[in-house]
């Protein structure tokens, strides 16, 4: 009942790892995201050590289920020939449970694996979100620059025009006061 709870616990703490690293690699801010990564990978170290104190105390108790203790009731060696038969039956166990374990481990590598890319799928998602919406604001500026240089230059053609009418003004109304002034003076 007690390696089940354990096993139990160990699985809870697999998950809330796995969210803890969600969650990290969410983080916008590169130095809060290393420093949650980091926590992370420690908490993924501890958790491995427990595991590994756990299959520990889970061969110890399935060794003395099977009577493979080395030792009787009162602390004395027991060297009994059974022991040979029982030993490569559990060491048969020992190897099956490995390559179950192995297998489990690629199996959560592979989730975690497929979590990952699909993270990194979204925010580049977002990142081409961001781009063509970018790219939108640049054209909406170049037709707005576009537009700015034809009003500049229908002003420049307007003052142009303006200086020649207002010369034009003032080259006639100096040609009259010449004329006023010359038929005054003959």
């Amino acid at each position: 009942a007690d390696l089940k709870m354990a096993h139990n616990l160990l699985l809870q703490a697999d998950d809330l790892l796995k969210q803890m690293g969600l969650e990290a690699r969410g983080v916008e801010d590169a130095t809060i995201k290393r420093d949650l990564l980091g926590k992370v990978r420690v908490c993924k170290t501890r958790l491995a050590n427990l595991r590994d104190d756990y299959e520990a105390a889970k061969g110890f108790v399935e060794r003395n289920s099977l009577g493979l203790n080395n030792t009787d009731s009162n602390g004395n060696r027991n060297n009994n020939n059974n022991n040979g038969g029982k030993e490569r039956l559990l060491s048969n166990t020992e190897t099956l449970r490995s390559q179950s374990d192995t297998l489990a481990n690629a199996r959560s590598i592979m989730a975690e694996t497929e979590s990952v890319a699909l993270e990194i799928t979204e925010e580049l998602g977002r990142h081409r979100e961001t781009i063509s919406s970018a790219h939108g604001r640049v054209r909406q500026v170049t037709g707005m620059t576009n537009r700015a240089r034809r009003i500049v230059q229908s002003m420049g053609r307007r003052e142009v025009q303006q200086k020649l009418i207002l010369y034009g003004v003032g080259g006639t109304i100096l040609i009259v006061f010449l004329m006023l002034v010359y038929g005054m003076f003959r």
